[in-house]
């Protein structure tokens, strides 16, 4: 193996090490306060055993994608409670800055009133246990837009992590905790643009036949 090649390797093991959020593995567990409601209140990824958790990191109170990001979250959070899935959203400031965000009013660039927990992850640990945490450069020490999805034992289904400009997709957000639970209900495997009533397939080169043969060429 040549010198580059071991250069990947130990950089691809550094980034595992420092980085236990993977898909498969159990969430990294945290305790922090948070913004809930128009009060302060200690919150732990424990206390959503037995639910579906969108853990939703973004950079900065006060900024421009992230409002439209939050309030739009926040206003179809039961939709999300339909599924027995909870909503979290975590940046790197603090329980003070999230709860004067709150009072700001959204024609300003405020949230106004959220029906979802704003985590406080003031020391940083989450945004870094969770591989979001810019540690270099012009934005070092806040958070890129990370999302993870976590099953009802506490497991991380999927994991995407947008750079700093661009937001996420409510819609699509959605999709994908139906879909996983469908999987998780049916044990089969959902293609591409899946939804809800339409078919799926046998993960088996037999029984996947039955849905190939329907696919218009």
């Amino acid at each position: 193996m040549g010198l580059v090649a071991l250069l990947l390797v130990a950089m691809a093991m550094t980034v595992l090490a420092v980085c236990p959020a993977r898909v498969q593995k159990p969430a990294p567990a945290f305790t922090a306060d948070a913004v809930v409601g128009s009060d302060f209140k200690s919150i732990s990824l424990s206390d959503f055993v037995g639910k579906y958790v969108v853990l939703f990191f973004y950079p900065l109170d006060f900024t421009f994608v992230c409002p439209t990001e939050l309030t739009a979250m926040s206003d179809r959070v039961e939709e999300f409670k339909k599924l027995n899935a909870e909503v979290v959203a975590v940046s790197v400031d603090s329980k003070f800055s999230h709860l004067a965000w709150t009072k700001l009013p959204r024609s300003e660039g405020g949230l106004g009133e959220m029906h979802i927990p704003l985590v406080a992850d003031i020391t940083k640990q989450i945004s870094r246990d969770y591989g979001v945490l810019l540690e270099d450069g012009p934005d070092q020490g806040v958070a890129l837009r990370g999302m993870f999805i976590i099953d009802t034992t506490g497991v991380i289904r999927h994991i995407t992590i947008n750079d700093l400009p661009v937001g996420r997709n409510v819609d699509e957000t959605l999709r994908l905790v139906k879909a996983f639970q469908h999987t998780d209900k049916h044990g089969e495997v959902c293609p591409i643009n899946w939804q809800p009533g339409q078919k799926t397939m046998k993960a088996s080169p037999e029984e996947s036949k039955e849905y190939f043969k329907d696919i218009q060429l």
